[in-house]
């Protein structure tokens, strides 16, 4: 018998989504009867506003997008994409440096993959998304955590990132506002970070798909905007799926210079060719047209945050610092780990996750899965009524513990 791997050592070591397996287990249940109340998935409640959906179907009718496109994305796309990054963030880009991806996935990966070597370093802000550390383990990288908590509203300070570079370190993520925590960097202290990373030679990373989601004052500033001495060692990524709920359209993108984006542009030639071309058309109705749908969404979200937090702050055990952007609360629960609750005591976050759900019937994603135990996870993109029941079901099951 052989003794060959059947799964590849680089394959077999990455992680199943956490977020997307709680959702997957709160469907499940909620599939088998049990009115399971989801805090796991960061997917907005709302539906694609309907002058997208009628631009896919459209283009759905169009017999030219029935046929292969180019690898890197459809050019008016891309051309409107550019046209709403300068409108947005300032930023200005050909329409030639923007490849457009299978989602904002795919440019995560994409711009590892093409910018790490094996034993490159990338600094990674903790808590961090959890797509993050597979893709750059896949791309040979090797991350390196800058560990935030709750007493600096999950900020990092240029001292902490300068304590973590080496001579090995090539990349910094920088993610703002952010997933999962919700922390949104000043203008003053993104533009700290960033002269610090130009200052050292560092290519920037930079993750904007919670643009338009910021609250209470807070103001979302570009990194390569504020920061132009970052002149081509920075790359952006970004989609329509948080801010025009479209994430089943499946259409991100990077930009980059030019020798990046073309590099990727191969990457996906071979890995997938072009996005579906009613995605693009539909993205492309998303990113031309006014913000109005999503000035909506935002005042929903902000509502919801507000009523969020304040009803985790109740709990004891719980502190919750106020979000400032994206869909999420990172409330701390270490207070809580190894007491007793329902017979048991779980000993970290997980197993409380665990107990909650099975108990309460509410999905949390735990802080293991973000690289800080000791927290929970939880999206404010769900209907109000469902939101203050289940934080109520929350706070009455936690209330037992001793």
């Amino acid at each position: 018998m052989s003794t060959r791997r059947r799964v590849s050592t680089r394959i077999s070591a990455i992680s199943e989504s956490a977020t997307l397996a709680v959702d997957a287990k709160a469907k499940a249940m909620k599939a088998a009867g049990r009115p399971v109340i989801g805090f796991g998935a960061g997917e907005p409640d709302f539906p694609t506003p309907d002058y997208i959906v009628e631009a896919a179907v459209a283009a759905a009718r169009e017999p030219r997008f029935h046929k292969y496109t180019p690898a890197g994305g459809l050019p008016e796309l891309k051309q409107a994409i550019a046209a709403k990054t300068r409108r947005d963030s300032g930023y200005e880009a050909d329409a030639s440096r923007v490849l457009v991806t299978n989602g904002g996935k795919q440019a995560v990966y994409e711009a590892f993959a093409t910018l790490l070597d094996p034993g490159d370093e990338v600094l990674v802000v903790a808590p961090y998304w959890t797509t993050y550390p597979e893709a750059i383990k896949l791309a040979g990288g090797v991350q390196v955590d800058v560990v935030t908590d709750e007493t600096t509203g999950y900020l990092a300070s240029v001292e902490q990132l300068e304590a973590a570079r080496t001579d090995r370190t090539k990349v910094l993520l920088f993610v703002s506002p952010s997933n999962p925590t919700g922390a949104v960097y000043s203008r003053e202290q993104t533009v700290e970070i960033g002269r610090w990373a130009a200052e050292h030679g560092l290519w920037v990373v930079t993750d904007e798909i919670y643009e338009h989601l910021t609250y209470g004052g807070a103001e979302f500033a570009s990194i390569a905007t504020a920061v132009p001495e970052l002149g081509d060692q920075v790359v952006i990524l970004n989609g329509v799926a948080k801010t025009y709920a479209m994430t089943g359209w499946r259409v991100g993108w990077l930009i980059g210079p030019s020798d990046v984006v073309k590099a990727a542009t191969n990457l996906q030639s071979h890995a997938t060719s072009n996005v579906s071309n009613v995605s693009q058309m539909a993205a492309l109705a998303a990113v031309s047209g006014d913000l109005s749908a999503v000035a909506r969404m935002r005042e929903a979200f902000d509502r919801r945050r507000q009523t969020m937090v304040r009803m985790l702050n109740e709990i004891p055990g719980v502190l919750c610092p106020e979000p400032k952007g994206a869909f999420y609360a990172y409330p701390a629960v270490k207070e809580l780990i190894g007491k007793e609750l329902r017979g048991r005591r779980p000993g970290s976050s997980a197993e409380l996750a665990e107990l909650i759900l099975e108990e309460a019937e509410v999905a949390v994603v735990p802080g293991e899965a973000f690289g800080t135990p000791g927290y929970f996870r939880l999206s404010y993109a769900l209907g109000d009524d469902d939101l203050v029941e289940g934080v109520s079901r929350l706070a009455k099951l936690l209330a037992e513990a001793h």
